[in-house]
């Protein structure tokens, strides 16, 4: 035995035996490790990397959370949902205000035949006193004596307000209605009610009884003691009205209308068409307080 030889240690047949590696593979290990003091530089940047196994874990739910939230909203998107928002709150305040002003939506059937007819019928007044006007017009521009025509016209005039205004009397074709009250049931409301259904239907020209109805005609008092603009008229009420039979009559006649509603008060209405309608029934002229003519 040499002495200069190390002797050979006995192996523990307990501890494995270390496979020896060849001096390239200690190198590259050697370098792998880097340099001294590295070491933990290069475990923070590992665990900041999360490696194949820690993405795995997060399933595709848990990444559009991540996404998703917390929102990272940007000034030009904020000012767009403004935007949005106030443009929605207009149309829907819009699209309320026209179902609230829908009134008749909830009318009957026989309630929007009369307002229709009653339209038309306006429509066609409004339409025909403008062809009046017209030709009045081109009167004035082609007669040869224009001031005597002015003087013809201004005398048309007159009667027409004096008709309107009840100082003048007046004739034509039109309608009477007879309205019976023998238990005292009807009330002033009614017969305005049975007033404004005439008006509206085209009536020029209306006398109550012996009282002429103008612009400014009430009612008052109580059933069985009606008052018409502060006199006294009794049962049975007599309306003469001059205006188009074809467009009067109905509008009393209609379902619901006013000679239905005086029959539910134990009263009697009747319409006839006489040939011919005299009001004759005449207001004293009243010349305004206040009121004076803008016309230089």
């Amino acid at each position: 035995m040499n002495s200069g030889e190390n002797p050979q240690e006995p192996q523990d047949p307990q501890k494995p035996e270390r496979p020896e590696q060849p001096q390239g593979a200690e190198d590259a290990s050697a370098a792998a490790k880097g340099p001294p003091g590295s070491g933990a530089a290069s475990e923070g940047a590992a665990g900041d990397a999360p490696g194949p196994s820690g993405a795995q874990q997060l399933t595709g739910r848990q990444r559009l959370a991540a996404g998703l939230w917390p929102p990272r909203v940007t000034r030009a998107q904020l000012i767009v949902a403004v935007l949005l928002f106030g443009l929605g709150l207009g149309l829907a305040i819009q699209v309320r205000s026209n179902n609230d002003d829908s009134a008749l939506r909830g009318a009957r059937q026989e309630d929007l035949v009369r307002i229709l007819d009653e339209l038309d019928n306006r429509t066609q007044r409004l339409e025909d006193e403008k062809q009046r006007l017209d030709a009045q017009r081109t009167e004035l521009e082609t007669s040869s004596d224009q001031a005597e025509e002015a003087r013809k016209q201004t005398k048309e005039k007159e009667q027409q307000l004096g008709i309107l205004a009840g100082t003048v009397a007046a004739e034509g074709p039109g309608i009477t209605l007879t309205i019976r009250d023998i238990s005292g049931t009807v009330e002033p409301d009614m017969l305005l009610d049975a007033l404004q259904e005439l008006r509206a239907a085209g009536a020029e020209a209306i006398q109550i009884n012996d009282v002429r109805v103008v612009a400014d005609t009430y009612f008052s008092g109580a059933g069985g003691e009606v008052r018409v603009d502060g006199k006294a008229v009794s049962s049975p009420y007599v309306f003469k009205v001059i205006g188009k039979p074809q467009d009067l009559e109905p509008a009393l006649n209609i379902p619901g209308g006013v000679v239905q509603t005086l029959e539910k008060e134990q009263a009697t209405a009747t319409v006839a068409r006489p040939e011919k309608i005299i009001v004759n029934a005449l207001r004293p002229a009243k010349r305004p307080d206040y009121a004076r003519s803008s016309s230089q």
